[in-house]
């Protein structure tokens, strides 16, 4: 029985404390980050106990009415951060509401209001004009109200301030947040398509290739079975005709497989093209060179790791990739307009320089205010059949 009352509590906690899809806490976990990252503004809730020492005193009836309101206080901050959109401005207004009903006995109450104010803006995300006219109908209220219950206006005047400016700043933040939420599942949702699509036209050109030859090793196979007792060399010839038909399907599927490797850097151009895009960033780019899988999959990764780079850090209006043959050697240079970092080499640079290293080629990583570039040279090895059919045509 006392397991069992314990399951249900905790189901019921559970689902108090639930989130709801487009809540606060659900974005920050799309995010990467915890879904309790904005509690550390409850720091800033020190001021109830603080307030006392600026007059009143700790006395009883403070001790009884902290103990009774800061627990509610505390469920209605989570729920702001929990429930859905359209709804968390309701318990941000409860905090209002009982900062409100505390004033008459309880000062420390004007930090519910300053919470309530600020935690208002998750239900005006991108509204700021509207936000901050319900900051300012607040405020009004609060003056009046704690005019009349004999509060001094010097210890009302710093509310409007406070409330706006803490209100805005955390405002901002959070549709910061937003549009790199939003940059982060375009990202996402073009990566998706693009490997969707991929996956279509290798069905395609699969269907295609195999779809006709296996039929005619099928009829051929059937059309044996039934010659097999009548006409024995006829069944053989059909045979031998099967297994032709069958090699010639596998030298096609080893070409085809062939082809989809080599394709790899020209898909992804295509796809960071489609990437930078939807950052608004320009790319410019030269056609591959055909190049063995060994030297084409490693130059892919890095482009596709550069790319990813440029779309999150590099804030670039354009970018280019440019392809050169000198010599034995082919070099590949990823270049951008953007604002450059600080020097430090990420996980993405020095995975990108090792992949560089284990081929034999050099890596070279410059940036600076007015930009990025990566500089990759590779050996080309001289007996290539695919750079011998490229240094032809």
């Amino acid at each position: 029985m006392r397991h069992g009352w314990r399951d249900r509590a905790r189901r019921a906690l559970g689902r108090a404390f639930a989130s709801a899809p487009d809540s606060s806490a659900a974005r920050a976990r799309i995010r990467g980050k915890s879904p309790w990252t904005d509690t550390v503004h409850l720091l800033w809730s020190v001021w109830i106990f603080i307030t006392p020492l600026f007059g009143g005193g700790y006395d009883l009836r403070w001790c009884l009415l902290t103990l009774a309101s800061y627990p509610l206080f505390l469920w209605l901050y989570a729920k702001v951060l929990l429930a859905p959109r359209r709804i968390a401005p309701r318990y941000a207004l409860g905090m209002v509401a009982l900062s409100f009903a505390l004033l008459p006995w309880y000062p420390s109450g004007l930090s519910y209001f300053v919470f309530g104010c600020v935690m208002l803006g998750t239900g005006y995300r991108g509204r700021i004009v509207r936000y901050l006219l319900c900051i300012l109908l607040l405020n009004g209220l609060l003056y009046l109200y704690a005019l009349r219950l004999g509060y001094p206006w010097q210890s009302l005047v710093s509310m409007l301030p406070i409330t706006v400016v803490i209100g805005v700043i955390v405002g901002v933040e959070s549709a910061a947040s937003e549009k790199d939420l939003a940059l982060q599942l375009s990202h996402d949702e073009v990566r998706r398509l693009a490997a969707t699509a991929e996956r279509e036209r290798i069905g395609r050109d699969l269907h295609d290739l195999l779809g006709h030859t296996l039929s005619l090793i099928t009829l051929k196979l059937e059309l044996s079975r039934k010659l097999i007792d009548r006409d024995t060399a006829r069944a053989r010839m059909e045979i031998a005709d099967a297994e032709q038909v069958a090699r010639h399907a596998l030298a096609e599927v080893r070409a085809a497989v062939t082809g989809f490797r080599a394709a790899d850097l020209a898909a992804e151009l295509a796809s960071a093209r489609l990437l930078l895009e939807s950052s608004a960033v320009t790319l410019d780019y030269d056609a591959p060179p055909p190049l063995s899988p060994d030297i084409e999959r490693p130059l892919a990764l890095v482009l596709r790791e550069a790319a990813t780079n440029i779309a999150r850090h590099a804030h670039a209006s354009r970018a280019e990739v440019r392809f050169a043959r000198e010599g034995g050697q082919l070099r590949m240079r990823i270049a951008d307009d953007g604002r450059g970092s600080d020097g430090a080499e990420g996980n993405g640079i020095v995975g990108m320089r090792e992949r560089v290293h284990q081929l034999g080629g050099n890596f070279a990583f410059a940036s600076k205010r007015s930009g990025t570039t990566l500089d990759v040279v590779l050996p080309l090895p001289s007996a290539d059949p695919a750079l011998v059919v490229g240094a032809d045509a």
